[in-house]
């Protein structure tokens, strides 16, 4: 017999997302993003930051910080440097325009 359960999961994540402060959903925001803009950087590379290739075609060297207003707050978007050519997530941020109206077309 197994017994029943106690705590209904759906029920607890929604009180958290409910109550839920802003700097935690931006803390989140902030670190999805960044994280799709590293692995973009390394299928463009040609191989993961940090491992030799020989399909290498690009290398990393660094970051540029860009500010991104979403209705979370303003985060703070770590945008990879190739050493040679370019990367720039147009899916995300417009040039020279940086609000989330960009995030919520590729998410549509």
């Amino acid at each position: 017999m197994t017994a029943p359960h106690i705590v209904d999961p759906a029920r607890v994540l929604g009180n958290l997302l409910t109550d839920a402060s802003p700097d935690m959903m931006r803390s989140l925001l902030q670190t999805m993003i960044n994280a799709l803009l590293s692995a973009d950087a390394d299928a463009v590379c040609g191989a993961e930051w940090g491992q030799p290739s020989a399909d290498r075609q690009a290398q990393r060297n660094g970051y540029r910080h860009r500010p991104l207003d979403t209705r979370a707050g303003t985060i703070d978007v770590a945008v990879p440097k190739l050493r040679s050519g370019t990367y720039f997530p147009e899916w995300l941020l417009e040039r020279r325009k940086r609000a989330e109206s960009a995030l919520i077309t590729v998410i549509a």
